[in-house]
């Protein structure tokens, strides 16, 4: 899910697609974010060729060549289907421990580290000139295509056209759109190189065309940037990127932990960080029950369900994973996928009976949160970061543990106080 949060909405592999899927069902589209709710149900009132004709003079204003607005125009079609795949709403009740489960698999596992293995020199080398670990970088390459095996089959210029003339975000798929553009005229790709996702989105690692301009780099001195066949120019480009997100190098991501009942839950929150050395003092351990490292290093506790689901540390590093998707399910499968890259054990076997709310359960505590003064944006059934800090405050308030995960007694209880 910005780069920010990044949508795979690719009519790939099964995996791959679902790791798309619900990633918008977490509230973030992978790189485009959601319309204001002025658009959500808005209108296309002009023709698309009118559009077109007038994209084809904004184009060659921002640089673009004729040779190139000539060979991807000329011909170039609306996709009805584009827009309606874009304008639906699609909801997964999966939990964090479902959705790990199925995208977490063991020949996901077992393939990534054939690639370590196999790019060896070559992450060693982007490590070295970026500071982004193996472990990293492969855990965004294994979630986002499989290795290349799901980037989807789609036209991306067409897509691009057909989003850009779309009047949900009409103005920053143009800005896509021309970006792709000039990748062409760059001489990095051809036009029928582009072949992609629904959403606009290019090569191994889904990079939107705009970061494909701005970020990729030529890592098999070819002179060519190519994220669709070059691993060197994957591995480079993906970590010459987090860099730019913000990594930091030498310093962890995320780590399962534990965490005593008697814990303050009231501080298991992103937005709250203390030193390791607080957090081993409140009795919070490695998932083993060893004791953390115990230093100054700023860390979160995040209990994406609850105190009775998996619970991680989280670092300053983490907040590049929520850059490049704001999919907290998604974010966190893919730091803990690259955990397991690094050779950490796999992840305790707890939170299966955890319920998740249905979507009308979701709507109904938005609706009532908002009746109580809550700011937590569309009332859409999916849970984000405005709905969870209204739940920790309503928990607060109600006496309940505020762990800020929305449960149905919740919801009977704020159903009492309306």
């Amino acid at each position: 899910m910005r780069r920010t949060a990044r949508l795979r909405a690719c009519a790939f592999s099964a995996l791959a697609a679902l790791t798309a899927t619900i990633a918008l069902s977490a509230g973030a589209e992978a790189t485009p974010p959601p319309p204001s709710p002025s658009k959500m149900n808005c209108q296309n009132t002009g023709s698309f060729e009118s559009w077109l004709r007038n994209f084809r003079q904004e184009a060659a204003a921002a640089g673009v060549t004729r040779a190139t607005l000539s060979a991807v125009l000329d011909d170039m079609t609306l996709d009805q289907g584009i827009i309606a795949r874009d304008r639906r709403q699609t909801f997964f009740g999966q939990s964090f421990v479902d959705f790990r489960g199925k995208l977490v698999s063991r020949n996901r596992i077992q393939n990534g580290l054939r690639q370590m293995e196999r790019h060896r020199a070559t992450f060693a080398r982007a490590e070295k000139e970026y500071g982004v670990p193996a472990p990293v970088i492969t855990g965004f390459w294994a979630l986002e295509s499989d290795f290349g095996a799901g980037m989807g089959k789609l036209s991306v210029l067409r897509s691009l056209a057909t989003l850009a003339y779309d009047c949900r975000r009409g103005e920053m798929f143009t800005r896509e759109f021309i970006a792709a553009l000039k990748i062409i005229d760059r001489g990095d790709l051809k036009p029928s190189d582009m072949i992609g996702s629904w959403a606009g989105e290019l090569g191994q690692t889904q990079f939107l065309p705009t970061h494909y301009l701005a970020h990729a780099v030529d890592y098999d001195g070819d002179g060519r940037r190519d994220l669709f066949s070059s691993p060197a120019d994957v591995i480079g480009s993906t970590a010459a990127y987090l860099k730019h997100l913000g990594w930091r190098a030498g310093e962890p991501w995320l780590e399962e932990v534990r965490a005593p009942r008697n814990l303050n839950w009231a501080e298991a929150d992103l937005t709250i960080q203390h030193p390791r050395s607080q957090w081993a003092k409140w009795g919070v351990t490695r998932a083993d029950g060893k004791p953390i490292q115990s230093d100054g290093l700023q860390a979160s506790l995040l209990a994406l369900m609850g105190r009775d689901g998996p619970l991680f540390l989280v670092y300053p590093n983490f907040k590049v994973y929520l850059e490049w998707n704001q999919s907290l399910n998604y974010a966190t499968t893919v730091g803990y996928l690259a955990t397991r890259y690094a050779g950490a054990p796999e992840m305790r076997d707890i939170g299966k009976d955890i319920p998740s709310l249905s979507l009308d359960q979701a709507k109904e505590l938005q609706t009532l949160l908002t009746r109580r003064g809550h700011d937590v944006g569309r009332i859409d059934g999916i849970i984000g970061a405005g709905t969870r800090a209204a739940v920790k405050k309503e928990q607060l308030r109600l006496g309940m543990v505020a762990d800020a995960y929305p449960t149905a007694e919740l919801i009977e209880r704020l159903r009492g106080r309306q």
